[in-house]
C-alpha cells in the first residue's frame, strides 16, 4: 500500500520526505498497537525502530502494555535463571 503525503505537509513540518515517512510509519504502528491489531514485535518491525525506542514512545505517551499473569510467570522464571 502506498500513502501519498502532499509536499505542502512535508514542507510545513520542515522535515525531509524520509523523516516524514518514518514518522507516519511510527504513528500508524502505535495506532494499530493501541487498537490491538499489532503485537509489540509487529509494531516495532512496521515502525522500523528498535524495540527499546518503541517502548520508550509507549512510556512517554503513557500507553499501557497489556501484561497478563502468564507473561509475569514467564518473566519471573527468566529472571530467576537456570536452577
Amino acid at each position: 500500500m502506498t500513502v501519498e503525503i502532499p509536499d505542502e505537509v512535508v514542507q510545513a513540518k520542515h522535515l525531509s520526505p524520509s523523516a516524514v515517512r518514518l514518522e507516519v510509519r511510527r504513528e500508524v504502528a502505535l495506532a494499530l498497537y493501541v487498537r490491538g491489531l499489532f503485537s509489540v514485535g509487529k509494531a516495532v518491525e512496521f515502525a522500523e525502530v528498535t524495540r527499546r525506542d518503541f517502548e520508550g514512545v509507549l512510556g512517554s505517551r503513557r500507553i499501557e502494555r497489556p501484561y497478563d499473569a502468564e507473561e509475569l510467570d514467564r518473566d519471573l522464571a527468566w529472571a530467576k535463571g537456570p536452577v
